[in-house]
C-alpha cells in the first residue's frame, strides 16, 4: 500500500484557480508511476475570503497547514483590496510563520520559447537563483518620524543573523552538488555564486562572505564565485551561461529573479518554491492573479504546472516530477506564444498536452 501525502491548495484569486486547476491535473495523470499518493485539500484564503469576513488567515490556519507535507498556491491578490493586506497577511505571514527561509527559483529556457536576448537560446539560460527567504528588509524592522513634514524620517533596515545565512548557503553548497552543471553533465565542475553588495553594504555582507569562505571549505567540489549584484544584472542579459547556481539575499534575490523570468520568456513559464527543507513548503507560479484574463480559459498555466513538478520533487518524486518538466520543454515548441490569449491552444488543453507528454516519458 502507497504512502499517502497530504497536500493543501489555496487557488487563490483570478486565475489562480484555473492554472492550479491544470497543474493538479498533471500531478494527478502521472501519479500512478509514483511511490506515494497524494490527499489534497482545498483552502479558500485570498482576496474574495477577505472581503467576505474581513480576515487574510482565520484563526488555526498556519498550525493546521503545519500538519501538511506540502502547500499548492496559485496566486493571491485582488483589485479591490489595497496593495499590502493579503501580500503581508498571506503570503508573507506565510513564509515567516513556516518558516520557509529558501526561495528556489529554477531558470530555464525552454525550446522553442522567445527571449529578449538576443543570439541566446536554451542552452545559454540554464541556472537556479537560492534566494534568502526570511530575513533582509521583508522583516519589517524600521519606522519612520515626523511623517509629512520635511524633517520626515524613514529606515527600513536589512538585517541578517549568521543562523540565517549559514543554512541559507548550505543548503545552496548541497544543491549545487546535487544539481549543478557538473552534476547534470553539463560542466566538468559546479559553480555556487554569491550575489551582493560587499563594497556598500560592508556590515552585511563581510558576514556573508565570510560564512561563504568557511562553509565552502566543506565543499571543494565547488567552485565559489561572487558578483555584485549590480554587475549581476548586467551578466544575466549579456552572458546568462556563465551562471550555474546563485545564492543571494532577500531583496537582490526579488529583483535578478524578476529579470531571470523575462529572459526565460515571462511569468507564464517562471516557477518557484518557498521552502523549509525541515518543515512545510509552498510552491507557486511567480505571476500574479492577472484578473483581466479570469474566467477567459486563456491564461499561461506553464508556471504553475512547472511549480507541481517542483513540489512533486520535494516529496522525493523525482522521477515523475522530472517528466513533467521534460514534458513543458516537449509542449512549449508547440505554442505560438507564452502570452495570455496568444498561445494557440486554451488554458485547458496546454495543461493536456503537457499530461500526454509526461505519461509518455515514464510509460
Amino acid at each position: 500500500m502507497k504512502e499517502v501525502k497530504r497536500v493543501a491548495v489555496i487557488p487563490g484569486d483570478g486565475t489562480g484557480p484555473e492554472v492550479i486547476g491544470e497543474g493538479l491535473k498533471v500531478i494527478k495523470a502521472v501519479l500512478p508511476s509514483c511511490s506515494c499518493d497524494i490527499e489534497f485539500k482545498h483552502f479558500d484564503f485570498g482576496g474574495e475570503r477577505y472581503m467576505r469576513t474581513g480576515e487574510t488567515l482565520p484563526e488555526g490556519a498556519i498550525e493546521e497547514l503545519k500538519t501538511f507535507d506540502a502547500i499548492y498556491l496559485g496566486a493571491i491578490g485582488h483589485p479591490d483590496i489595497k496593495p499590502g493586506i493579503l501580500e503581508k497577511g498571506i503570503l508573507l505571514k506565510l513564509r515567516f510563520e513556516l518558516d520557509q527561509y529558501i526561495n528556489l527559483r529554477p531558470v530555464r529556457l525552454f525550446p522553442g520559447v522567445e527571449t529578449p536576448l538576443k543570439g541566446k537560446g536554451p542552452e545559454d539560460i540554464d541556472y537556479t537563483v537560492v534566494r534568502e527567504n526570511s530575513g533582509d528588509v521583508y522583516t519589517g524592522m524600521g519606522g519612520a518620524m515626523m511623517v509629512g513634514t520635511p524633517d520626515e524620517v524613514a529606515t527600513q533596515v536589512m538585517a541578517y543573523s549568521r543562523k540565517q545565512v549559514d543554512r541559507c548557503l548550505r543548503y545552496a553548497f548541497e544543491y549545487a552538488r546535487k544539481y549543478g552543471k557538473a552534476a547534470r553533465g553539463k560542466a566538468d565542475k559546479s559553480k555556487l555564486a554569491l550575489v551582493g553588495k560587499s563594497n556598500v553594504l560592508t556590515y552585511v555582507f563581510d558576514m556573508w562572505n565570510r560564512a561563504f569562505a568557511e562553509i565552502g571549505e566543506e565543499y571543494p567540489d565547488i567552485k565559489r564565485e561572487y558578483y555584485h549584484v549590480d554587475a549581476t544584472t548586467l551578466y544575466q542579459v549579456a552572458s546568462p551561461e556563465m551562471f550555474d547556481v546563485v545564492v543571494t539575499t532577500n531583496l537582490f534575490g526579488d529583483i535578478i529573479t524578476d529579470l531571470a523570468a523575462i529572459t526565460q520568456g515571462g511569468l507564464g513559464v517562471a516557477a518557484g518554491g518557498n521552502l523549509n527543507p525541515e518543515g512545510v513548503s509552498m510552491f507557486e507560479p511567480i505571476g500574479g492573479t492577472a484578473p483581466m484574463w479570469t474566467g477567459q480559459n486563456k491564461i499561461n498555466p506553464l508556471a504553475a504546472i512547472w511549480s507541481g513538478a517542483m513540489l512533486l520533487q520535494s516529496l522525493g518524486e523525482e522521477k515523475a516530477g522530472d517528466a513533467i518538466v521534460e514534458a513543458i520543454g516537449d509542449t512549449t515548441p508547440k505554442m505560438k506564444s507564452m502570452a495570455a490569449g496568444q498561445m494557440g491552444y486554451s488554458t485547458t488543453e496546454v495543461g493536456d498536452l503537457v499530461a500526454q507528454s509526461a505519461l509518455k516519458r515514464l510509460s
